[in-house]
Formats: structure tokens, C-alpha cells, sequence
């Protein structure tokens, strides 16, 4: 029964529960006041009951019993008040629990209560009996006095059911039409309230379907219906803007990965064309193309690196493994693996402790990316700026950083600078990352954390551009924030700052 209610369409339930649910308020009502009317009818007809007893003499009634004439129907009686313009009908009865119609036509049973009446022990006795017709009275029964017996005025109950009778059938008739009503009004109602969700129905479909993410829902007013519509149309416009991003993703990871593929194929060929033609190339030039293609590969894994990092869900990446951690020692083990790769430069830290809530290694991948770019453009860019990012981390920073080392003398012939630095500084929760490059021009500085955005000076030099991306996003997901803006004296300064954590007891 109830999977098959399940089965039903919404509107239909709603309007099936509105009809039972007035249905069980009209029985409960019509019930009430069924017994209610019923109550008022039954204290009428005790009321008239001893109307009718007054009307009864005991003088009258113990002359009747002893002339003998107990069980005839007597004549009105002139000033008896034998008239009984209620057919009542008067029976006498005995301690010993026997009666005699005194006036009527039908007997009565004898009760228990009758008789402890006519015995004395009670002033009265009001119940309901049996006449000899099979009829129910109604039964009054008090003392006669001067006697060891009592007189029971009854009148039929047949006039009161009656009336319940007639009650009970306008009070089913107003119940069905009511339920009826209810039903076709809960019908409407349910039509009319889910017009809204018809409509977010219909959107849901039609994005289902056409995959047409512009889809909004009208949202008036501050009702749950409003409230859904509001929140489907936020749901469309996060996947609308989720999807555009992918988008735009896989088409920079497509342009980004076209040149080093083409310059990868181009040397293999031509370490191909040497093999299958048997014209060896110099030895210094095969070198130079092996060192180039190693480079390449290198570039490649670095760039595919940065991409899954990228593609990885905010979510997961935040929640992974967000600890308490030591911002000081992960800081210290980026500066240890970052001197190798700037051998040329002198790289100090000055690290005050401080712990966060975050992920280690998204953490320690964004401070070797911070400090990659300054190495780099410490060591020798010419022009442009610090953006654009080196690979750094797990990815980029060991493999794509290494060959960077090999390559980075013929980027910068000539333009090594003896006695440049990049200093680090941790002092009360901001990380800065302090270079002496060119600087970032002004009018670069709002694009340089965007993916795959490049200095148009700096597009000749090693990098992906997805460095500062990477950085950005570790910082935010571990609540904080990153800037880079101009450093006095000329460079760069890449400013991080985090919110402070509770020292874990195990420091």
C-alpha cells in the first residue's frame, strides 16, 4: 500500500493526504458531535421522565395495584393525572423484583437497580431497559411511598435514536461533501504551489538534455520554492563557470604542450633521419639534441604535473591532509632544496616559528615555486618579470628545474650577476620571498596568478606559467592570501600570509 502511494505523482498524494486529512477531522467532529447531541437528548427525555412521574400520583398508582388492575391499560382518570400525553409507560415494582404495568401497553425488565430502589437502598435509579417488545426505554425509577415497592416511569428510546438516525446521515452527507471539496481543493492547491517546481522540473530536463548550463529559473519572494530556484540557478552558474574554466584549460594545456611536442618530434626526426640514412651527425650536434629532447621530456613531465595538481577538485586538495604544521620548517626544507638550483646566488632565511592548518606538501610546493621564480629571474631575465612561475615541487621543481639549471647560462649569456641574493623572511605569520630581478611592470601585476599567463618579455625563459597559479591556490585553500608587488631597491617581492594555529602538543 504505501510503495504504491509512493508510485503516485506528487500532486495527486498532496491532494489524496488534504481529503484524508479533513476526512479524519470531519469524522472526529461529526463523532463528537454525534455523542453531544445524543447527551442533550438523553437529559431531555430524563427530564420529561419525571414530568411524566409527577403526573402519576402514589395514591393513584397504590389504588390501581390494589384494585387488581396491574396489568390493564386504565382510563384517564379525572383528576388522577392519569393522562399520559407522552405514552409512558408506569410499572410497579417489588423488593422481591416482580413488576406490573400499572399503564401501558409493553412490560419492562426488571434490573438490579429497580429493585434496591424499591427496597430502599436507593432514592433512584436512571438506566436504560428491554421492554417485552424488544424495544429499548428509557427508565425512571423512584420510591413509591408507604410501600415495599417502587414505580418505573419509561418512555421508548426509538424517538431519540430517531433523531441521532437523522443527525448521522446529515452528518455523513456534510462529511462526503467535504472530503470531496477537500480532495478537489487539495487537487488545485497542489497544482497552483507546483507551478514553481513544474518549472525547475522542466529547467532540470532541458539541461539534462541540451546540456545548456544559461538555463535560470524565475526567483521571487523568500519561500523554500524561491529559495530552490535561487539555489538551482547558483548551481548552473558554478557548473557554467566550472565548465568554462575546464575549458579554457584544456585549450592553454593544448597550446601550452603544442611547442614543446613539436620541437620534441622535430629532433627525434632528425635523429631518425640520421639513423635511417646513415649520414651520423657530429657528435657535439647529437649531444646537443639528445640534451634538447632530455629537456624537452623533462619540460613535458613538469607541465603535466602542474596540470593534474591544477585539476585535482578544490575540495579534495584542501581536505586531503589539512594538519596543524610548522610553516618555519617547511619554509627551511624549500630554501635547502632551492640553493642547489641557484648555485650562483646567495639565498638566506629568517624564520621565526609559526604553525598552520594546511596541507604539507601543497605548502612546501608553493614556497620552492615562490622561490624557483626568484631564482630564475635573480639569475639573469633579461626584462619582463617575475611571473610565469618555474614548475618546482614533485612535478616541475626536481625534474624541469634541474634541466632548467643546464639550459639556464644559455638563456642569460653573459648576464650572470655575481653577489645577487633572494632573501626569505617568516616573521609573524607573512612569508616573503624577496628577489633583485628586473621587477614586475605595474600594469602586469593583476594577471600574473592566472594559469598558463606569461610575461610577453619572459615567454623565452623556462616555465609553464602555472607556477604562481599553484601557489595561489595552496595559500588560499590553507586560508590565506598571496600577493606579489615591487620590493624597494628594485625587484620583487612575493608576499604570503596565513592565519596562525595552535602549536600541536607533540612540538
Amino acid at each position: 500500500m504505501t510503495s504504491r502511494f509512493r508510485r503516485l505523482p506528487l500532486r495527486s498524494r498532496l491532494a489524496l493526504l488534504a481529503a484524508l486529512a479533513v476526512a479524519v477531522a470531519v469524522a472526529v467532529c461529526a463523532t463528537a458531535c454525534w455523542f453531544l447531541v445524543r447527551g442533550a437528548l438523553i437529559d431531555s427525555l430524563d427530564e420529561s421522565l419525571r414530568d411524566s412521574r409527577g403526573r402519576f400520583p402514589d395514591r393513584a398508582v397504590i389504588a390501581l395495584v390494589d384494585s387488581g388492575d396491574c396489568r390493564a391499560t386504565p382510563p384517564p382518570q379525572n383528576g388522577q393525572g392519569l393522562d399520559d400525553p407522552f405514552r409512558s409507560t408506569v410499572q410497579v415494582v417489588t423488593r422481591d423484583g416482580t413488576g406490573c404495568v400499572v399503564f401501558g401497553r409493553q412490560s419492562l425488565d426488571v434490573t438490579a437497580e429497580d429493585t434496591a430502589v424499591a427496597a430502599g437502598s436507593s432514592d433512584k435509579a436512571v438506566h436504560d431497559a428491554k421492554g417485552s417488545n424488544g424495544a429499548e426505554y428509557r427508565v425512571l425509577t423512584t420510591p413509591l411511598r408507604g410501600t415495599d415497592a417502587a414505580v418505573s416511569v419509561a418512555r421508548p428510546l426509538g424517538e431519540v435514536d430517531d433523531s441521532l438516525g437523522s443527525l448521522a446521515l446529515v452528518l455523513g452527507l456534510v462529511a462526503g461533501v467535504g472530503v470531496v471539496g477537500a480532495a478537489s481543493a487539495g487537487l488545485w492547491i497542489a497544482r497552483a504551489g507546483l507551478k514553481p517546481v513544474d518549472r525547475l522540473t522542466e529547467a532540470v530536463e532541458h539541461v539534462a538534455r541540451t546540456e545548456d548550463l544559461a538555463v535560470r529559473i524565475p526567483a521571487e519572494g523568500g519561500d523554500e520554492i524561491a529559495r530552490l530556484s535561487r539555489s538551482f540557478n547558483a548551481m548552473t552558474a558554478a557548473l557554467a563557470s566550472s565548465r568554462d574554466r575546464q575549458q579554457q584549460l584544456i585549450a592553454d594545456a593544448g597550446h601550452e604542450l603544442r611547442t614543446p611536442l613539436t620541437s620534441l618530434r622535430t629532433n627525434i626526426e632528425l635523429l631518425l633521419r640520421s639513423e635511417e640514412t646513415g649520414r651520423a651527425l657530429p657528435p657535439g650536434d647529437r649531444r646537443a639534441l639528445l640534451d634538447s629532447v632530455r629537456a624537452q621530456v623533462a619540460e613535458l613531465a613538469a607541465l603535466i604535473g602542474d596540470l593534474q595538481e591544477l585539476s585535482r577538485a578544490d575540495e579534495v586538495a584542501g581536505s586531503a591532509g589539512a594538519e596543524v604544521v610548522a610553516l618555519h620548517e617547511i619554509a627551511d626544507r624549500a630554501v635547502q632544496r632551492a640553493r642547489p638550483r641557484g648555485k650562483d646566488l646567495t639565498i638566506t632565511a629568517d624564520l621565526d616559528p609559526w604553525y598552520v592548518r594546511g596541507e604539507s606538501a601543497a605548502l612546501e610546493r608553493a614556497v620552492i615555486n615562490l622561490l624557483d621564480n626568484a631564482v630564475k629571474f635573480s639569475r639573469g631575465g633579461e626584462g619582463g618579470g617575475d611571473v610565469g612561475g618555474e614548475g618546482g615541487g614533485e612535478g616541475g621543481g626536481e625534474g624541469g628545474g634541474e634541466a632548467r639549471d643546464k639550459n639556464a647560462p644559455a638563456a642569460g649569456t653573459g648576464s650572470t650577476r655575481k653577489g645577487r641574493s633572494v632573501e626569505v623572511a617568516l616573521k609573524a605569520g607573512e612569508l616573503t620571498v624577496r628577489d633583485h630581478g628586473p621587477g614586475v611592470p605595474a600594469d602586469e601585476l593583476p594577471h600574473v596568478f592566472e594559469r598558463f599567463w606569461r610575461s610577453p618579455s619572459a615567454r623565452s625563459l623556462p616555465g609553464s606559467g602555472l607556477g604562481l597559479s599553484i601557489v595561489a591556490r595552496a595559500v588560499q585553500q590553507a586560508g590565506g592570501q598571496v600577493a606579489l608587488r615591487p620590493a624597494e631597491g628594485g625587484g620583487t617581492v612575493a608576499v604570503v600570509t596565513l592565519p596562525g594555529a595552535d602549536r600541536p602538543p607533540a612540538e
